[in-house]
Formats: structure tokens, sequence, C-alpha cells
């Protein structure tokens, strides 16, 4: 659908209700918000609107339905698939959420936080721990990060092998539809089992079907006691052996589980500043291994010994650590998620952000290092993520010594090779990132064509002038 060129009496309007403190113009200050993070995705916008309530961003939302303007949500601006960049014709507005930040409520009997939509993950981690309660999502831009971007991409982050992702952590919403009407879904129920489940349609949607402006989540008692350690072993096949032993040995109390190469950990420790290889050797990979117990800290104590020790003498575990203090934990888990930061000093990377069951994983590895290897020679692969339920992070850095232009033109091509292998075993292509604009025809090209049309269909229902985050996630005639 074609989009009228945006006049300036058509901008003022929009100006006109967040008022000129809140409006973005110069390019000064537009130019940060327009690229994605990887700088994949670079992009044109005439201005940034700030609004401070729900009432505001549905009267832009009414206005640009009414003028059939473009709008493109903004959180934190995190994303890796750049669901957040506008396109690059320049009649897309910014509508960002980071004056709507604030906390609403926290009620730690019935295990609950309200929140607005820009509202930093770091400030709501925060806000339970101040009442004794934990929101467990976790993730390496914590401190930048938003809800409503966590909510509409349905981040996953660490913690999903005990937690879920933000799927499982929302009770309720607040959405400001493309029409400008509002739908207060803000509800605190367990159990409501009253019609279709709206809530379910805006988050992953990636801001293509309304505004997420509020979210009641849900909150967990914090662990009284946690273990965190390092195991070097020698393949993936024996960390799924390790983590199947932990799951049957911890139950609910293994809270991560997540699979290292020993390219990453050099990675790190050579980039990363204060990283230090924990492991007096090298070792082909290293599982990471938390474990939080609700009764005391001896019970994790315990939990954690009983694990290594079978490892060390099944032969599983090469060696191992145990953090014995919060700022030795902080130092494992800080090397993993520094790990893909980790590789940009080390020249061009493709990434796939990819999940497989579980099973499979040692399966997958060996396929898709086979075929990668065997397309680009001299590749470097960096393969790490959450092995306890299923999303690697398969990422590929250059050769030593190729030109990084060269390599990375070869993305799609390199997609295709994983994208196979990861579909033929039942696999996602998008495990936790999103689609937005990376894998879009991706996703088009793979989903059986009801699913396609199903999407399209609910697409057309809820954004009636195509208005919502235009060319994200799917494309609409």
């Amino acid at each position: 659908m074609d989009m009228p060129g945006l006049s300036s009496d058509v901008l003022e309007r929009f100006a006109a209700i967040v008022g000129p403190a809140n409006v973005l113009r110069s390019a000064e200050d537009i130019a940060p918000r327009l690229v994605e993070n990887r700088g994949l995705y670079r992009g044109a916008s005439p201005m940034i609107l700030k609004p401070g309530s729900t009432r505001e961003v549905a009267d832009i939302l009414q206005l640009a339905t009414e003028t059939r303007t473009p709008i493109v949500p903004q959180t934190g601006n995190t994303g890796l698939v750049g669901g957040q960049v506008p396109r690059e014709s320049g009649t897309d507005l910014i509508l960002s959420l980071e004056r709507m930040n604030r906390i609403l409520d926290v009620d730690p009997v019935a295990n609950v936080l309200a929140a607005e939509g820009g509202a930093i993950l770091a400030e709501v981690q925060h806000a339970a721990e101040s009442v004794q309660r934990l929101f467990p999502l976790s993730l390496g831009s914590e401190g930048s990060c938003r809800i409503g971007g966590n909510l509409s991409t349905n981040a996953g982050g660490t913690a999903v092998l005990a937690y879920g992702n933000m799927r499982q952590l929302c009770l309720g919403l607040e959405v400001v539809l493309p029409t400008g009407e509002i739908w207060d879904g803000m509800r605190r129920l367990k159990k409501d089992n009253t019609g279709y489940d709206l809530r379910d349609l805006f988050i992953g949607a990636e801001g293509t079907l309304g505004i997420i402006t509020g979210a009641v989540l849900k909150l967990f008692p914090q662990p009284v006691g946690r273990q965190v350690a390092l195991a070097g072993l020698t393949s993936p096949a024996d960390a799924l052996r390790l983590f199947e032993k932990a799951s049957n040995l911890c139950g609910t109390s293994l809270t991560g589980f997540e699979l290292m190469p020993r390219l990453g950990v050099e990675f790190t420790t050579r980039h990363i500043e204060g990283v230090r290889d924990p492991l007096s050797e090298p070792h082909p990979w290293y599982a990471l291994i938390d474990i939080s117990t609700s009764d005391s800290a001896e019970t994790a104590e315990t939990m954690v010994h009983a694990l290594l020790e079978w490892g060390l003498e099944t032969g599983l575990v090469r060696d191992a650590v145990i953090a014995n203090s919060v700022a030795q934990q902080t130092a494992l888990w800080h090397m993993r998620e520094s790990m893909s930061d980790a590789q940009k000093p080390e020249g061009g990377s493709i990434k796939h952000d990819v999940s497989v069951p579980v099973s499979s994983i040692p399966r997958f590895m060996e396929a898709a290092d086979a075929a990668v290897m065997g397309a680009v020679p001299g590749a470097r692969i960096c393969a790490f993520g959450h092995l306890g339920d299923g999303n690697i992070h398969y990422n590929i850095s250059q050769p030593v010594g190729a030109d990084k232009a060269a390599f990375l033109a070869r993305w799609r091509e390199v997609n295709e090779i994983v994208y196979g292998i990861v579909l033929s075993m039942n696999g996602s292509i998008s495990a936790e990132h999103g689609i937005g604009q990376l894998k879009r025809d991706e996703l088009a090209r793979i989903r059986p064509t009801i699913e396609i049309d199903l999407m399209r269909r609910i697409k057309r229902v809820f954004d009636p002038a195509n208005i919502m985050n235009p060319g994200k996630v799917i494309a609409i005639d």
C-alpha cells in the first residue's frame, strides 16, 4: 500500500499531541535511533514523538490512521532483526515510549508487578527485589531494553529453562490499537478462560498490531541458595548428557544451562575487559550451570557438588570450577553474556538465532559445522547459547585475514545452509530475537501458506491502514 508524503501540516499536528519539548527533529538527535545495533539496517525519519501517556499514544495512532502515516514503535532500540528501525523512505515516524517508564504497582502477596511499556527491564528487576521478589527475565541489554519491547519480541534470555519467556511471564496488557482505540487488558488473573486470549496476539507481534503501553508481570520468590559452576567438556553430546543428569538431580532448581565453545572463551578473554579463563587448561566445550533453590544455600551446594562429582567420575567433565562468591558468579555469567560482543573485533560475523529440539543439538552442531566449513573454509564457528531450551546462537566469524565485506555478502547464502539444517530437524529460524526485517521474507517462504494467510488476515483486521511498523514480520500488499 503506497503511503503519501508527510506534509509540514501533518507533522505539526503530530507534534502538537505531545508538545514541542517531546519531539525530536534535528538530524543529530534522530540519528542514533535510525540504526540497528549491529549496523545491518539504517532508516530515515522526520521526527521522533515521545508521548507521556496512553491517551497521547492513542491520539497519535488515531491521527496516523487518518493520515495514513506509518508509525514505528521504539523502546530501547536493542533489537537485532531491524524491527525497530524505520524504512529508508523517510515517511515513518518513530514513537518512543521512553517517557512512559513508570513502575505502577508491586504486589508481593499476589506476586505481580504492573509497569508502563517504557519501563527499563533492570528497573523492573530492582522493583521486584525491593519487596523480596524476583522478575526472572535476564538479558545482556537489561540496562537499556524496555518492557514493551521485551513483550513485543517475546524475549527469552538466560532463565527460560526455569521460568519461560515473556509470554509465560505476562498476565495482562494495555494496548493501543492502530485506530486509536485502547484495550485495557491489565488483568492479574492466573486463570481466565473468557474467550480468545488477545494478550498472546500482541506478545511477539513486534509492534505490527498495536503498541503495548502497560503490562502486568509475574513475580517469583527470590532464591535462598544459589550456585554457579563452569564445567569443561569434550563435546556438545557430553554437555547434553550432563544436562540430562542435572535436570534429573535438580529439577526446577536448575535455572540455567548454557553451552559455550572454546573459541568463544578465547574471544571474550581477548577482547572483554575483566574476563579471565576460569579453568587451568583449555577444553573444547564448556557448560555454565546455574542452580537456585528456595529452601537453603546448603541444598544448592549439595546439588552442584553431586552433579560435578558424577560428571568427573563418568569422565564427562574434564575439569570444573564452582563460584565461591557473588562476584565470581557474576564474572562467569559476564563471560557468557559478552560472547556475541567479543566477536566484533574479530571482523565480520554472520549470526543465527535458532532453536532445535534439545536432544537434537549435538546432531545439529555436527551437521551445521560440516556444511558451513564446506562452504566457507576457514570460517570460525562460535556457537553458544541456551542448551536447556534448545536455543543456539550459531554465529560464524570470518576467516582470519578474509575481506569483511566479501564475507558478509554471503550472509543469505550461509543463512540458507544453516536454516535448511534447522528446518530438517523441526526447528525454528527465530528462537528469541524475532523476525523484524531480517527474516521476514524467509518466514513467508518456510511457513505453510495457511499460516502466512492467517497472519495477514489478522494484520488487516487490526491495522486496516497498514500504519503499524509496516514492512516488518509480515508483508501486506
